[in-house]
């Protein structure tokens, strides 16, 4: 009988986390899945620029920034959750930081290995705007944040860590978002904001395998696991 090397167990267990940030298929077909396919942009989600003035509500203050602030290490898996929530949603085109600049942020604290940072960066396009969108969001000077309501483990995280028995490294988990995402900016001078429900699911992995929280994969926006 040949044994799997460690090379490969890393690689499947990678696999794992990959197929269950695609979506909420049924936990059998996740966890067994083999193929990991790139997430496709979210229509109408990273380039839509500021809505027009008949849809706004109140608009919230953004403080400018000029640099951009590596993420606080933490051992707590609920507040680092908290924290890649916030750096995914929070950018403002109005200032020096770029698209790139929350990319790499984010990759910052991505899987120790490497093994899951393409998927991290190409499941970063279903949330952040392309350059090009970024670039036609900034005549607009607009800001975007999050109101972060809910932060839960999935009912369905259970089934997948039984599934995947010794595959999944200790202390990876997932936690599901819950809350609104809030954009400001400038139209036709006059400064106005709208607000829309989000929900994604963050799969991370803290201790005891890292003594601080590295994220993994993201689910699709408005996807999440149940």
């Amino acid at each position: 009988m040949r044994y799997p090397t460690r090379s490969e167990v890393v690689r499947r267990r990678h696999l794992i986390i990959s197929g269950l940030a695609l979506g909420s298929l049924s936990v059998a077909l996740v966890i067994y899945s083999l193929q990991v396919r790139p997430s496709p942009a979210t229509p109408g989600t990273t380039g839509v620029a500021p809505a027009t003035p008949r849809a706004m509500t109140t608009m919230a203050p953004v403080s400018p920034v000029r640099d951009l602030a590596p993420l606080r290490p933490t051992s707590e898996p609920d507040a680092f959750a908290r924290l890649v929530a916030d750096a995914i949603f929070e950018w403002n085109t109005a200032t020096l930081v770029g698209r790139s600049d929350h990319v790499q942020q984010l990759v910052a604290v991505s899987d120790p290995t490497g093994e899951s940072s393409p998927g991290l960066v190409s499941d970063l396009d279903n949330y952040l705007p392309t350059e090009e969108t970024w670039a036609e969001l900034a005549q607009y000077e607009t800001a975007q944040w999050l109101a972060i309501e809910s932060v839960v483990t999935p009912s369905l995280w259970d089934e997948a860590e039984a599934q995947a028995g010794n595959e999944l490294l200790p202390g990876t988990t997932a936690f599901t978002i819950e809350g609104t995402r809030h954009r400001s900016g400038i139209w036709e001078r006059q400064p106005v904001a709208s607000e829309h429900e989000v929900a994604f699911t963050v799969f991370i992995v803290c201790a005891p395998s890292y003594p601080q929280c590295h994220l993994l994969r993201l689910s699709r926006l408005d996807e999440p696991l149940d």
